[in-house]
């Protein structure tokens, strides 16, 4: 009876000794992720910047990407804020410049990585004749999504493009204010609105079969895209390995493929 009891004693630790092997097999802590960045960035890098942290981790293999996406002025706000934020992506040299004021970003790490286009659409499924800014001046045009100058990079370009145009008053009262660059997008893709101001490249990976692109819009200003780390990162070597490959000649391709004007590293 005893050998029996030794036998089953023998059987339950041999089973709970594998147990911890293959736990300890699988788990993080024994991961070959040693550092985990956390990277702020416009909605409208969503699609670049998600190929960039896949292609990143892929030859970085000890460091764990973590996007968080959003209006550049919503983003801007949560570093303010205190957030736990490593890398800041902007669609907006005004939100940087604004961080950097406030020492809340280490200038030396800041970056113009690429370039983007203001264009105006339309759902494919109106019926209204929309082809320049002076058509949404017409009566039967109600609605006009744009991102919302105060948060939305996008908006504030669009609101300088209809003031220079001098449309600004005469559409004012159509405006649909949007958070950020997607959903104004996702209006137009669902015929919520009769038009609507996107980047280029937001154009270019949407549901084609849903909007039409009528016209690109002229802006006062280049659309570029600063990067930098932010001054509480505690991943300040990580971060700025992932910048390096932001701004890398593979990181450029990148860009281009989703219809980004890539810059020259400065």
């Amino acid at each position: 009876m005893d050998k029996k009891r030794s036998l089953m004693v023998m059987s339950v630790i041999l089973i709970l000794a594998m147990a911890l092997i293959a736990f300890v097999a699988l788990s993080p802590a024994d991961s070959d992720v040693s550092s985990e960045v956390t990277v702020s960035a416009a909605a409208s890098l969503t699609e670049s910047f998600t190929e960039v942290e896949r292609k990143f981790e892929d030859t970085h293999p000890d460091i764990d990407i973590i996007l968080n996406l959003a209006g550049s002025g919503t983003l801007r706000m949560q570093i303010e804020a205190g957030a736990p934020i490593d890398v800041f992506a902007s669609a907006s040299q005004k939100h940087m410049d604004l961080l950097v004021s406030e020492d809340l970003i280490y200038a030396d790490t800041r970056h113009d990585f690429a370039e983007n286009s203001l264009v105006m659409i339309v759902p494919r499924s109106s019926e209204n004749t929309i082809r320049s800014l002076e058509d949404l001046t017409d009566g039967s045009i109600t609605k006009i999504a744009i991102g919302d100058p105060e948060i939305a990079p996008v908006g504030r370009y669009t609101k300088g493009a209809l003031e220079a145009a001098s449309l600004w008053d005469d559409v004012s009262e159509k405006l649909i204010y949007a958070e950020s660059v997607k959903q104004v997008l996702v209006y137009v893709e669902s015929g919520e609105v009769d038009a609507g101001f996107v980047y280029m490249t937001d154009a270019i990976v949407s549901d084609m079969d849903k909007i039409d692109v009528v016209a690109q819009i002229p802006v006062s200003t280049s659309i570029s895209y600063p990067i930098a780390v932010v001054s509480s990162s505690d991943e300040l070597e990580a971060s700025r390995e992932f910048i390096d490959y932001v701004i890398s000649n593979e990181g450029k391709d990148i860009f281009i493929k989703y219809g980004f004007t890539v810059m020259d590293d400065n």
